[in-house]
């Protein structure tokens, strides 16, 4: 798998921070070794875990920063989990959530494409359809990955979502991809209503994902707001959108980290097409090659 659209994040992540300790001689200095935090914390790794590192990093001599990161960065990644999509033979249903904006039908509409190229038999459920805009920008992603799709416009997002997978259940399908409301402005409201949500998943069985997509340009914003969604429901991994030509690729690492969420899915461009499974050697590799 070939992660060339990390050159960005490999630069503010790796090449300036080893640059800056490889210029040392002997000990790393704390100025040197604030020097390096503060990069970390720049390239979007998280203060925590930029600060976690830098501690480390005190006992390592410079030509050993480099092997030292790679190592534990993949250590993080496969902490978190395996980055394949859970699924069984039957119904697979992916809830998928996340902020208003972050790109939750984009990947919706890829990954429909993706399984229907795999010759499986896909439905949508339009869950936000409280927003006009949501379900019309849904519909058109879908009939463009050749997915059939449940909406009823103004209708309770639950009773959606119950009705699409009895469609499924009694039509045979191998998949629904279920998507969901992001509005931040009432916490409260959202978090009820995916909550209802992932209640009538549940007691209909089949859930495979509950998906977190971001925005990889919002970086640790991003992060913060993913964690309200984190307390509605039991989020299983993470989407990346925008993720080609970011510096802020590091995200990955920090959801890993801070959520203990794998990274399964990428969006890497702006075509239907543009969606890969995300691979944490290849991720690394491209970081340190």
């Amino acid at each position: 798998m070939v992660f060339d659209f990390l050159k960005n994040t490999a630069r503010a992540l790796v090449r300036n921070v080893v640059d800056t300790v490889e210029a040392q001689d002997g000990e790393l200095s704390d100025y040197t070794l604030d020097e390096v935090e503060d990069l970390l914390i720049g390239a979007d790794l998280g203060v925590n875990y930029a600060g976690e590192l830098t501690d480390m990093l005190r006992k390592s001599k410079p030509p050993q920063i480099k092997e030292f990161l790679r190592k534990d960065f993949l250590k993080t990644l496969n902490l978190a989990g395996g980055t394949k999509l859970n699924s069984v033979n039957g119904l697979n249903i992916y809830m998928f959530v996340g902020v208003n904006g972050a790109g939750k039908t984009t990947i919706i509409g890829k990954l429909a494409h993706k399984l229907k190229s795999e010759g499986k038999k896909v439905l949508v459920a339009a869950g936000d359809t409280f927003r006009a805009a949501a379900e019309e920008q849904l519909d058109i992603w879908a009939k463009r990955a050749g997915a059939d799709i449940l909406r009823r416009d103004g209708a309770e997002p639950a009773a959606v979502v119950y009705e699409a997978i009895q469609k499924a259940k009694d039509e045979n399908y191998d998949v629904l991809l279920v998507d969901t409301a992001g509005r931040l402005q009432n916490k409260y409201n959202l978090m009820e209503e995916l909550s209802k949500i992932k209640t009538v998943i549940d007691k209909q069985g089949g859930l495979q994902e509950s998906i977190l997509v971001l925005d990889a340009n919002t970086g640790q914003n991003g992060l913060q707001q993913a964690k309200v969604f984190s307390e509605a429901v039991k989020l299983t991994s993470a989407a990346l959108t925008k993720l080609d030509g970011s510096a802020k690729g590091a995200i990955v690492l920090s959801i890993a980290k801070d959520m203990k969420l794998p990274v399964k899915l990428i969006g890497t461009g702006e075509k239907i097409e543009d969606l890969q499974e995300f691979n944490a050697n290849g991720f690394i590799n491209a970081l340190f090659e």
